[in-house]
């Protein structure tokens, strides 16, 4: 990617953004009670999770948790009906059980496929056992070709899961309840074994989960530490997902693609490609060939570390050396991505241009939860935004792509458009709110650590940044 290397910072504005690079403070921390477990699993199932799989016209897998009293957990299947009358034809399967010993318990965790489904057909479900069942839930197949699909992005989540990210996954939810899915681009949590946390993640989203099928790539927040200081993928993450395990051999369902419709959709696990040379080596040897195999007309990728980072102070040198390149020779068109608590959009663009042929792929990093950097405000962005919690729209429609940013509250707060031509070539359309501004205000907790000094050099920054903008346009 061309022009897209960022200004180094001023020594002065690091000072005042090193407090970023902390994982969380103790209040934080604080808030969760040691001894009693708020989520403990019972008979009834709970924490039910649709996922995709690398075949989503023909298949769907669930997933789901019930104390250990339970030993056989099943799942039943019809073709969706208005009536309320459960005729004969059900297609019962038996889940694989999976035993997870948590901070807080030990529960069974179930985990099946429902198989030779139809495309694009509706379908009505329930999961439990020969004593207790779920409620009926319904789920769409995926159809195939150019038809229209959407679906709801979430940047990180990680804190205070039930009482402030809950109105982004509702919001969004209530924005666009036909999405086809959801995706979720790392740092569902804050700690990757809480319990607690998880059990936060699932009333968060509640039943939405069992409707709408998601997709996850793990964060570094996914990762625990092990006895000896390296990273560790969650206990939590295999047994809670379904994911498709189509991977390098040592990362089933963390690195996967599946395509639906007219698009490929892949997963990297960005934590492992930036802690270990062999982690890089393995992803970048599968992704050529996930890449050059593809007979997609989109591909669409995400990971938790951006290539390119939104939050000042931060910088993955290894992405943009050994990724970037990648992504452009193969025409990625969008790269979803998470980690650095702000929002930034952007690519190899002229800030400011409407329409333009692109060269490479959109970057995009948003936050969905309430934890919050300050921007970076570098050269590749075309919008910026600091302390907004965001969600985002994505359909795709044959050849047009149209993203679509949300605040919390419900206001459009940037937009695009991507065509793709007969010739092969992608047109990119500007399409951000030109009566929304941009929000870029300093957090108010950076804020009040910030010395009159520091305040100037962010202001100086600020005024840079909108100058250049201004030029352009």
């Amino acid at each position: 990617m061309k022009n897209l290397t960022p200004d180094c910072l001023n020594v002065k504005v690091l000072t005042l953004l090193l407090p970023i690079l902390l994982c969380c403070s103790s209040s934080i921390l604080a808030q969760y009670e040691q001894g009693k477990d708020y989520y403990a699993p019972s008979k009834v199932p709970d924490r039910i999770v649709l996922t995709l799989t690398e075949t989503p016209s023909t298949t769907q897998a669930v997933t789901w948790r019930t104390s250990t009293e339970v030993a056989v957990g099943k799942g039943q299947l019809m073709i969706a009906d208005p009536s309320p009358d459960i005729v004969g034809g059900l297609q019962e399967v038996e889940a694989k059980t999976t035993v997870l010993e948590s901070d807080k318990s030990t529960a069974h965790y179930h985990s099946l496929t429902f198989t030779e489904l139809q495309p694009n057909t509706q379908y009505a479900y329930r999961v439990g056992g020969d004593e207790l069942w779920s409620e009926w839930f319904h789920f769409t197949t995926a159809g195939k070709g150019n038809a229209a699909y959407s679906f709801l992005y979430f940047g990180d989540a990680q804190n205070d899961l039930k009482s402030r990210w809950s109105r982004t996954i509702r919001g969004a939810y209530s924005k666009m309840p036909d999405a086809d899915f959801l995706l979720h681009a790392g740092d569902l949590v804050n700690r990757a074994n809480s319990d607690h946390e998880w059990g936060e993640w699932f009333y968060a989203g509640g039943w939405i989960y069992g409707m709408m099928p998601s997709i996850a790539t793990p964060g570094n927040h996914e990762y625990a530490r092990d006895p000896n200081q390296g990273r560790v993928l969650s206990n939590h993450w295999k047994p809670t997902f379904t994911l498709p395990a189509n991977g390098p051999v040592d990362f089933k369902e963390t690195v996967y693609f599946f395509d639906y419709h007219n698009t490929r959709f892949i997963s990297l696990d960005s934590q492992k490609f930036l802690s270990s040379e062999s982690g890089r080596a393995a992803q970048i040897e599968w992704l050529k060939e996930v890449l050059a195999s593809s007979k997609m007309k989109w591909t669409i990728l995400t990971m938790h570390h951006p290539v390119y980072s939104s939050a000042a102070g931060r910088d993955n040198e290894e992405m943009k050396e050994l990724l970037a390149p990648l992504f452009e020779e193969y025409q990625v068109d969008l790269v979803l991505q998470g980690h650095d608590h702000a929002y930034g959009r952007g690519g190899n663009l002229p800030i400011g241009k409407k329409k333009i042929v692109m060269e490479g792929p959109v970057y995009v990093v948003s936050v969905s939860g309430p934890k919050m950097y300050v921007n970076a405000m570098e050269d590749w962005m075309q919008r910026a935004a600091a302390n907004t919690q965001l969600y985002q729209l994505i359909r795709v429609d044959g050849n047009r792509l149209r993203y679509e940013a949300y605040m919390v509250t419900g206001e459009l707060y940037d937009a695009f458009e991507l065509m793709k031509k007969p010739s092969g070539k992608t047109i990119f359309k500007e399409k951000a709110p030109i009566n929304v501004p941009e929000r870029l205000d300093i957090p108010p907790r950076y804020k009040k650590q910030a010395t009159e000094e520091q305040m100037k050099e962010f202001n100086k920054r600020f005024q840079q940044y909108k100058a250049k903008r201004g030029e352009d346009r």
